[in-house]
């Protein structure tokens, strides 16, 4: 896996800091290993967005800080122009599903432009767009 290129999705990153997550100890366990591997690791900063939304919701505002300062900051962040914005909403358009979220399909986007072809989270939409899921190859 030496430079591989991972994609942290808004569902990893939440089941790492809510221990109440379902998927919490598996996210734990795993965000552990890439750390020990030598890999690229990157989100996009619409995932920042949502991520820190729904950790100042739900855990508040200290549990959005740890995570910005202590997790988000090992993973590089991939910054969406308006090219790949509007790229990204037209997928979403043409998709028109409920559950499929906007930000899912701006991370759709921005890893094809990376050409990035591995994400860890636990979002089955990233599977369904042709992506590898590496933690539920190494974790089932």
């Amino acid at each position: 896996m030496e430079n591989e290129r991972v994609f942290i999705d808004t569902s990893a990153f939440y089941a790492l800091m809510d221990r109440s997550d379902g998927n919490h100890e598996q996210a734990a366990d795993f965000w552990g290993s890439l750390l020990e591997k030598d890999l690229y690791l990157c989100t996009g900063n619409y995932v920042i967005v949502e991520a820190l939304a729904l950790l100042q919701r739900r855990l508040g505002f200290e549990a959005g800080n740890l995570w910005y300062r202590d997790v988000l900051s090992l993973a590089e962040i991939l910054w969406i122009d308006g090219s790949m914005h509007n790229l990204a909403y037209e997928l979403w358009l043409s998709l028109g599903r409920r559950r499929l979220s906007f930000v899912d399909c701006v991370s759709f986007v921005v890893m094809r432009h990376y050409k990035i072809e591995k994400v860890f989270g636990f979002d089955r939409h990233f599977l369904e767009q042709g992506f590898e899921n590496i933690w539920m190859g190494a974790g089932e």
